[in-house]
């Protein structure tokens, strides 16, 4: 919010701005709590798919736990407390035997730990390879960081391994292009990868898979971007997964008159529910390959991955089976995914804000005839006020706190009498 100083040096800032700002806070943070209005712990809920967690500094110096937004505010009030945004699979630790003689005040009745949990140096408040805190105190300007899907560590632009922060897939403003972000040590776990289109890669100008299904049979057009430093590459596995896809996109009889985008390009769902048709397809590996005898870039490298990426993934035994093996299940599941846990959230906000306002209104329904009409004509007041507030000021001045405070005094005298 951008605010403006008066003849006195004084910050001013215009109502507009002033409720535009509230309700960007307001969105940021429904947007990292999923929602969680901070009223129970999730303890009851299991290793939930993703939640946003807290490191409490002063129970646990050790960052060795996380708790959950209600334990946040109810159990900690007053704590060093870290937000680390949101982590998968992750049970409250609030009050367990890392906390000694603490107690949860909301679900005191805990297991003494939640071994499916995983704990990195960000519960330390520690991040990227360099293991510095965020914000640095080092640092007058901080940098942007960027965090990996897999590891869900975060890491700063200039040490991603990447020959410039400009190979950072961005539109014309600054906009990322990508839909998430593999680290280079985690690049090594998930190396198949590889061996899928070059279209599920995110670049600097998106490339754009088509499928049209017309006699031409021009199936899952690979268009290839520009060569950049870094970018993980393997031509031949790449055209045997395209042509097991034309394979399965014929075999299922797709409608000759229809064109699908792949890729962030796409500004509609027909991409994800084709991809997904197509990667469960006949229980056959789309990869055509042994991925684990295919030769494969030895070199990991971070990637930056496509809309809809996880929808193309291989679902056949054998792969599932892989994914098992890794850990790394969850890439199959969308509500993994930030974008999902987002959608989510605006969509409880959306729901929460038609609740308030349904409320407000039934409110004013069930008062009385005199109430009601006491609202009104008190709402009226103020506007009659403000209007002729307006009206005796210079419009070049800014409005200051004594004015408000004088506008309501104002009113205070009139009813008085009244």
């Amino acid at each position: 919010m951008a605010a403006d100083l008066d003849d006195d040096g004084e910050q001013t800032v215009s109502i507009n701005e002033y409720l535009e700002s509230i309700e960007e806070e307001e969105l940021e943070a429904d947007l990292v709590l999923g929602g969680d209005e901070g009223d129970e712990c999730t303890y009851s809920k299991g290793y939930m798919k993703r939640q946003a967690i807290f490191s409490c500094l002063t129970c646990t110096p050790e960052g060795n736990a996380g708790i959950c937004t209600a334990c946040c505010l109810s159990c900690h009030d007053g704590h060093e407390v870290l937000e680390l945004w949101t982590k998968r699979n992750f049970r409250c630790d609030c009050g367990n035997s890392k906390f000694r003689e603490f107690s949860c005040k909301l679900s005191p009745n805990k297991d003494v730990e939640n071994v499916e949990n995983s704990y990195n140096h960000n519960f330390k408040g520690l991040y990227c390879t360099c293991n510095r805190p965020y914000p640095d105190p080092d640092l007058q300007e901080q940098e942007e960081m960027i965090q990996c899907c897999m590891c869900e560590d975060w890491f700063h632009e200039e040490h991603i391994s990447l020959g410039s922060p400009n190979e950072i897939p961005r539109d014309e403003e600054g906009e990322p292009l990508y839909e998430d972000f593999i680290c280079k040590a985690c690049s090594a776990v998930c190396s198949f990868l590889t061996l899928y289109p070059k279209t599920i890669r995110a670049t600097g100008k998106q490339p754009i898979a088509s499928v049209a299904t017309g006699k031409d049979k021009s199936v899952l057009e690979d268009i290839p971007p520009k060569d950049e430093p870094g970018k993980l590459d393997n031509d031949v596995c790449s055209d045997t997964v395209q042509n097991n896809l034309v394979a399965d996109m014929n075999h299922d009889s797709v409608s000759d008159d229809k064109k699908f985008v792949v890729g962030e390009s796409s500004q509609n769902n027909d991409s994800s529910s084709l991809s997904q048709s197509i990667a469960n397809s006949n229980g056959t590996c789309i990869l055509g390959v042994d991925w684990m005898a295919a030769s494969i870039d030895s070199e990991s490298r971070p990637l930056f991955l496509s809309k809809n990426w996880r929808d193309v993934l291989c679902r056949c035994d054998k792969c599932l089976d892989m994914y098992k093996q890794k850990h790394i299940s969850y890439l199959l599941d969308k509500e993994d995914s930030i974008a999902e846990y987002e959608k989510t959230a605006k969509q409880k906000r959306e729901e929460k804000l038609q609740k308030r306002e349904g409320a407000e209104l039934n409110f004013f329904n069930n008062l009385g005839h005199i109430e009601k009409m006491e609202i009104l004509n008190g709402i009226a007041d103020f506007k009659d006020e403000f209007r002729s507030f307006l009206g005796s000021v210079d419009p070049s001045k800014a409005i200051t706190a004594a004015d408000v405070n004088q506008i309501f005094e104002n009113l205070k005298n009139k009813r008085r009498r009244v």
